[in-house]
């Protein structure tokens, strides 16, 4: 049976690649102040500029996970459509999204017992949950059951690897990821983190190094031993606004490894509010995480 893709906004798929693979996203929220906006949208464009200067005054954000009720909905548009679901979710480990998806496809099977609704936890975050959604899309254009695109998704979703860095500190202070003497110290000294999301699709620090350049060069020498087939990969750099750094990111990256193409985007307002302007994020496919 035919089926459709569902997928969360976190996953920073553009306008263009949607409307390219033809999946459907479901916008996370956020609130600034008690303004309530939502990051993604098929018919407006989002001010990113002014998010992230606004998150450069240190104003506070809140974000908003999509609840059971609203997945459920778009599940049962889709199964009246006539079409099984195969939702893939931003990491457990990050947001409560996932679990939300998963009681809505409980609650709604005991109305369509006969149908198909599989929720895949990406253990993903950012345009590394999007390249899933975009391999999984490419399979199921190409006549592959959903099935047989599931199993691909459990079975490599472990190997899309996520290097970032940070340019602010106070972000993952105020996420409880940095204590603030730790916070004050590495701002002084400007030790920039590098990080991962491990098997679990936690964030996890790799290591430190001093100063941005040297972060952001770090990232592609972490790529010599892991990366599988670059010539046959798309690879993903999202950024919280700060666009020369990505642009120098893809240049070492192309300097290093023949890779097939790399996708820019900006990073999705529900995740950059975590992690702050000055984000810098690296995704592609390889040995292990």
């Amino acid at each position: 049976m035919a089926f459709e893709i569902i997928t969360d906004s976190s996953a920073n798929l553009s306008r263009e690649m949607v409307k390219e693979i033809g999946v459907r996203v479901m916008s996370l929220s956020f609130f600034l102040g008690e303004e309530e906006h939502y990051s993604f949208s098929m018919e407006e464009d989002f001010d990113y500029a002014t998010f992230y200067n606004r998150l450069r005054n240190k104003e506070h954000v809140k974000t908003s996970l999509i609840n059971a009720e609203r997945f459920e909905a778009a599940y049962e548009e889709i199964l009246n459509d006539g079409k099984d679901v195969l939702a893939i979710i931003m990491s457990s480990g990050i947001s409560g999204t996932y679990q939300s998806a998963k009681i809505a496809a409980d609650n709604i099977r005991e109305k369509y017992p006969d149908r198909q609704i599989i929720v895949v936890d990406s253990l993903a975050a950012s345009i590394g949950q999007g390249l899933l959604v975009y391999y999984a899309a490419q399979m199921k254009n190409e006549g592959k059951s959903l099935e047989e695109t599931a199993d691909w998704l459990y079975k490599n979703r472990l190997n899309l690897v996520h290097q970032f860095t940070v340019d602010d500190l106070f972000f993952l202070k105020r996420g409880g990821r940095l204590s603030g003497g730790v916070a004050i110290i590495g701002t002084v000294l400007q030790i920039k983190p590098v990080l991962h999301v491990d098997d679990e699709g936690h964030l996890i620090n790799l290591e430190k190094v001093k100063g941005r350049k040297k972060s952001l060069n770090r990232i592609v020498e972490l790529m010599k031993d892991n990366i599988v087939n670059p010539e046959e990969q798309i690879l993903a750099i999202c950024h919280g606004d700060c666009i020369e750094d990505a642009e120098y990111l893809a240049k070492k990256v192309r300097e290093c490894y023949p890779v097939k193409d790399i996708i820019i985007n900006m990073l999705d307002p529900a995740v950059g509010a975590h992690s702050g302007p000055g984000t810098i994020a690296l995704f592609y496919l390889g040995n292990k995480r």
